[in-house]
């Protein structure tokens, strides 16, 4: 048998690659995955992919097969039937079956557990063309059983490492002799239209232990919540991950270990799923937490009012989102005026609205009159009393929401903007004051006005509108240039309303036809008053939820992929921030990024001559071959100026090229405490050339130090949450550092706060402990610093390497010195135990001290010991080893999990001085210049992306403006078999073969198509 051992980063860091393989659920998620906690599947997935016959033909059949089951499944066949049939007795039937159930459970929740069960039953006796609604991983695993499945888990990568502009190809693992066998997983599921990257899917065939919740903890959970609800099955139904999954990854959250820690080694606990995924779920249990406490604080703002019932509570304790939470509570709000309902409550007439529907034969509405009452002085106002409380009681019925909710999901809700009067107004004024000269404030209003023409007469779909047209119209309605509305079918509220008359709210014995209109005009009065604005908001929420997501993701992969571009190591950098009334400011850099020559020269005024020699002079003396610019003011004339010297051969003998570079964030890093502390004798402009040239020579190093939405990255990064993306930009920089690793000698003290683990405080802590005691020789030494207990050292110390060439740079340090301060540490109580003072070889590898007995145990039956790791002999005896024996054999051997037993074979077969980022694109040198002006319609170029946006790619093809690839041009055809799962397929670095399809010079457009991503 044939085993590919590959490398444990290519799993954790690249949620691309392993989404690609990986991101459809077992459940079938549609492609907005969580709107809210109500709603998560509220759309149809046939909605959202191009119109293929297959996947709704499975669906029905799978439908069918567990239409006889007493679970969700059999809720689902019907849903659809209903808007079809006319007949009123077939509208009845509908919501009986869910009610002995679930009463209280939302329509999308149990839409999502009958696709879960359906594609459970499908899958054994299905053929190839289910692959594209079920997961074929998913499928194979369940046939052949766990190890096939693990097995293909790994191959997975295989077939990703054709890709290396992405990065991923070779870098996984340094033994190249071993081969994998392919499996057959060229079949793919890819939906261009698709704005969401789908979760993680696990599988019935687990990769690691399902583990049951003990009772115990898991009634700790409820009564911690205080909610009607089980916390881990609603977060199982919401992120379509197993519940044994939840209940690790919750735990695990509860314990304090990060998302990187969780992700590399814990990987059997959480079922291999990506970094991505993990926070995904971390961030639905965080949203479930925060919506308990939110209710907890209402209920007790209730009680404090005496307005609390116990039927209101547990109406609170039964929301699953805020926006349920919101519709409950609205009407008792301080601010909020008394409602009709609460009005004719206060009159009393709860009674009789409530006799109206148990026992309306016994009903007289003319003993409720009392002739001088206002609300109850006639008939008239009596009724319309009842009325007004069983509108309120229809509102706010479970199952009642959950049934229109189902008739809106099963007909054509659209959303649709308009201009507003207010623009239209402003816009005629302008026309009317054409010939006068305008204020700037004024023409700018306008030029905001004319950028939303395209939503002025805008129409679309609820369930095809794209995030970024979502994130535009309510842009546009922020600015009141805008009107939006939500339309809901006609049909919709006729259905509705034939149901509750006919069905949930028709009386238990017979009413008279006074009674009986009675309750028609309730239910019609819910609907309009009620209801559609519920249903309105709701559908507002879920659509900007769902697209600032999507916007959150795009900067997530965004960021990924600029921190991990492969440095240029090796060789003296000249960095330049453009200018021109202040000149150019330029940082000579020597290969450890050291700075040796800073100056100013003027290249776009009188004297360029001079300026050239000046140049020439520093290139020459520092041998400087690689020039980085600054893709600021005065980029382009820089650019042409240097190109015009590299043409002439002006640097003679030295081959001089030059990069184009984003500085975006580099003129606010100047004058941060970071940059003033880090060099404080340069002036801030020369501070930002600094900046401009680290950025290719060790990008992750030089952009960890800059707040990541000053990066220049993603689209609508002021119409999403600034703590959400905040959170989110984090979280990817810590697990870029973390898996990427830091040598804790020589990093930088900002680069160490994003180790996993690690904050400002401890990272401080640990650069003055290395600064009074020298380097640290082990990573044990880590715990002797002040602040780093237990759980904050089994965080970071895997991630933090201990590499012999710095550990003994200062080894002037007596030997006993160590010791000594040992000593002192112990005698505070810092630590019980001896801390070794020698080098341990596992230190510089990504093996976590926990496994260090395992590794010793696996390298002495292979024959080699430590003082081997990275060598070709080792490697061989490795090889020879896992050709011999199973992984999993040779896991039961040495006692611990294979996913363990794989990162111990990766950390002592990789080489020393191991970077996953090697194979990572690296910034494109040139030495020519090519103007807008040269090009033309159907030119084929090559470029690198440059940023990738909700609607396409940007692609930067050296003419000064960046090309846009629009998404509808992004084809399966033009793709690699790696990238043909994500939502956009391409993102920032990536090297790409385009042609022109217009030139736009006036408004400084360029549109490309895409031939293909080049390799």
């Amino acid at each position: 048998m044939q085993i590919r051992i590959s490398s444990p980063w290519q799993h954790e860091l690249n949620p691309i690659l392993v989404l690609e393989f990986t991101d459809v659920p077992l459940c079938s998620s549609p492609p907005i995955r969580s709107f809210s906690v109500t709603a998560s599947s509220d759309e149809d997935i046939e909605e959202w992919k191009p119109p293929e016959p297959k996947p709704r033909a499975l669906t029905k059949t799978g439908r069918d097969q567990t239409a006889g089951e007493k679970k969700a499944p059999a809720k689902r066949t019907a849903k659809p039937k209903e808007p079809k049939e006319p007949k009123p007795p077939k509208a009845p039937k509908l919501p009986k079956e869910p009610k002995p159930r679930v009463p209280r459970k939302p329509a999308a929740e149990r839409k999502t557990q009958a696709r879960k069960k359906s594609d459970e039953d499908e899958k054994p006796g299905e053929d190839k063309g289910e692959k594209q609604t079920g997961c074929p991983e998913v499928e194979t695993a369940e046939e052949s059983g766990p190890s096939i499945r693990m097995k293909e888990e790994r191959v997975s990568f295989i077939v990703s490492e054709a890709h290396q502009a992405d990065g991923w190809a070779g870098e996984g693992s340094s033994q190249a002799g071993l081969k994998a066998k392919k499996e057959e997983v060229e079949e793919e599921d890819f939906r261009f239209d698709e704005p969401c990257q789908k979760k993680q899917k696990t599988s019935g065939a687990c990769l690691g232990q399902p583990t049951a919740l003990p009772s115990s903890q898991a009634q700790a959970l409820r009564n911690e919540l205080n909610m009607n609800w089980d916390l881990i099955e609603v977060l199982s139904i919401l992120t379509c991950v197993e519940r044994w999954v939840c209940v690790n990854i919750v735990t695990l959250l509860r314990e304090e270990n990060t998302v990187p820690f969780m992700v590399r080694y814990r990987k059997d606990m959480i079922n291999h799923m990506d970094a991505d995924a993990v926070r995904d779920v971390q961030l639905i249990y965080e949203e479930l937490c925060s919506l308990a406490k939110k209710t907890k604080s209402v209920i007790q703002t209730l009680k404090k009012d005496g307005v609390l019932t116990d039927e209101l509570e547990q109406d609170l304790r039964n929301c699953r989102s805020a926006d349920e939470l919101d519709h409950v509570y609205s009407p008792y709000k301080k601010g909020s005026k008394l409602t009709k309902a609460r009005r004719a409550k206060a009159l009393g007439l709860e009674e009789a609205a409530s006799a109206l529907m148990e026992k309306p034969h016994t009903l007289d509405l003319r003993a409720w009159v009392k002739t001088g009452t206002e609300g109850l002085s006639s008939v008239e106002e009596v009724a319309t009393g009842v009325e007004h409380i069983l509108a309120d009681m229809i509102a706010k019925d479970p199952e009642t929401l959950t049934y229109v909710k189902t008739l809106c999901e099963n007909s054509s809700v659209t959303i649709q903007s308009s201009v507003s009067k207010s623009a239209l107004k402003e816009k005629e004024q302008d026309k009317s004051v054409q010939g006068q000269k305008k204020p700037g404030a004024q023409q700018n209003k306008n030029k905001d006005i004319d950028k939303f023409h395209l939503y002025f007469d805008f129409t679309s779909n609820i369930q095809r509108i794209q995030p970024h047209q979502t994130l535009a119209i309510n842009r546009g309605e922020s600015l009141k240039i805008l009107t939006v509305k939500v339309n809901i079918p006609d049909r919709v509220k006729s259905d509705f309303t034939r149901w509750c008359i006919n069905n949930r709210w028709r009386p238990r014995t017979f009413a008279r036809e006074d009674l009986n209109i009675i309750i028609k005009n309730a239910v019609e009065d819910s609907y309009k008053r009620l209801i559609l604005p519920f249903l309105t908001r709701s559908y507002r929420n879920k659509l900007t939820s769902a697209a600032e997501k999507e916007s959150i993701a795009m900067f997530v992969r965004n960021l990924r992929q600029r921190l991990l571009l492969c440095p240029i190591r090796g060789c003296v950098i000249m960095g330049v921030d453009p200018g021109f009334r202040h000149g150019c400011k330029l940082a000579v850099l020597s290969p450890t990024s050291q700075i040796i020559h800073t100056d100013v020269v003027y290249l776009h005024n009188s004297g360029q001559q001079r300026e050239a020699d000046k140049l020439r002079h520093l290139m020459i003396k520092y041998s400087c071959t690689k020039v980085v610019i600054g893709n600021g003011t005065a980029c382009r004339e820089t650019e042409s100026f240097f190109a015009d010297l590299i043409s002439r051969r002006y640097f003679h003998p030295l081959d001089v090229s030059y990069c184009i570079t984003s500085e975006a964030g580099a003129s606010i890093y100047s004058v941060s405490p970071e940059a003033v502390k880090e060099m404080p004798d340069l002036d801030p402009n020369l501070r930002s050339a600094v900046s401009i040239g680290r950025r290719v020579q060790d990008p992750l190093a030089e952009l960890v130090k800059i707040d990541p939405k000053h990066i220049g990255i993603g689209t609508y990064q002021h119409d999403v949450s600034a703590g959400a993306l905040k959170a989110a930009l984090d979280g990817v920089v810590q697990e870029c550092v973390s898996f990427v690793g830091v040598d804790i000698n020589i990093c930088s003290e900002t680069l160490m706060r994003h180790v996993a683990g690690l904050n400002a405080g401890r990272a401080k802590n640990i650069a003055e402990w290395r600064e009074q005691n020298g380097p640290f020789i082990n990573r044990e030494q880590l715990k002797l610093v002040k602040g780093m207990g237990p759980k904050t050292y089994q965080q970071c110390a895997g991630f933090i390497r201990i590499n012999p060439q710095t550990s003994a740079r200062s080894s002037p340090h007596p030997g006993p010195a160590v010791p000594e301060k040992l000593a002192a540490k112990k005698a505070k109580g810092k630590t019980g135990v001896n801390i070794s003072t020698s080098f341990n070889p596992l230190d510089q590898t990504c093996i976590h001290p926990e496994s260090y007995h395992v590794a010793q145990r696996f390298l002495s039956i292979v024959g080699g010991s430590a003082d081997q790791i990275g060598s070709a002999g080792l490697q061989q005896c490795v090889e020879s080893k896992v050709r011999s024996s199973s992984v999993e054999e040779l896991a039961k051997t040495v006692d611990t999990t294979p996913e363990t037993l794989k990162l111990i074979i990766d950390g002592l077969t990789q080489p020393p001085g191991f970077d996953i980022r090697q194979n990572f694109g690296q910034a494109d040198f040139k030495q020519g210049i090519v103007s807008m002006s040269d090009l033309r319609v159907g030119a084929v170029l090559t470029g690198r992306v440059d940023n990738t946006a909700l609607f396409g790619a940007f692609v930067d093809i050296g003419v000064g403006r960046a090309g846009l690839i629009h998404k509808s041009n992004i084809t399966l055809d033009k793709l690699p078999v790696s990238q043909r799962r994500r939502s956009l397929a391409l993102g920032p670095g990536e090297r790409v073969e385009v042609r022109v399809l217009n030139v736009d010079a006036q408004r400084g457009r360029i549109g490309l198509d895409l031939i293909r991503v080049l390799q």
